[in-house]
């Protein structure tokens, strides 16, 4: 009986990302959508707003994600657990950034493309499912703090 339940697990992975980095992540998330539809602005072709709140939402959700492993050290004794217990199931942890950029990306995808309620949900699943991987690749690569830190 010592198998988590998903519940568990995002349980878990919620714990680790209360100490995110969350100001770092507002800015880099802000800063690079609102570069993004600058430089389609200044530059020649379209200035696509929905692609640069997409890109925000992703940067956005990557340094949180990431930032919240990066210290498996710092905080109290619960996100500590949650940290390490991150580091060791990168792939299970990333779900929760993954999922959360899905669900942000939808209404962008849905209200500024217009692509349609199945449209969107598509868009922002493929958006989710990027954050997803990478997320899980930087927290795997990561994975050295788990044992250092025991």
């Amino acid at each position: 009986m010592n198998e988590l339940t998903r519940r568990d697990e995002m349980s878990l992975a919620g714990a680790a990302l209360r100490g995110a980095p969350w100001k770092a992540a507002a800015i880099t998330g802000g800063a690079s959508a609102a570069i993004s539809y600058l430089m389609g602005v200044v530059l020649p072709g379209p200035a696509d707003l929905t692609w640069a709140l997409c890109v925000g939402i992703t940067l956005f959700s990557l340094v949180a994600a990431i930032g919240a492993v990066s210290k498996p050290n710092v905080g109290d004794r619960v996100t500590r657990q949650a940290r390490l217990w991150s580091l060791q199931h990168p792939w299970r942890f990333a779900l929760y950034p993954g999922i959360a950029a899905a669900v942000l990306m939808y209404p962008v995808q849905l209200v500024f493309d217009q692509e349609g309620v199945f449209g969107a949900a598509f868009a922002a699943l493929w958006g989710g499912a990027l954050v997803y991987l990478i997320a899980a690749i930087g927290t795997l690569s990561l994975r050295g703090k788990a044992q250092s830190a025991r």
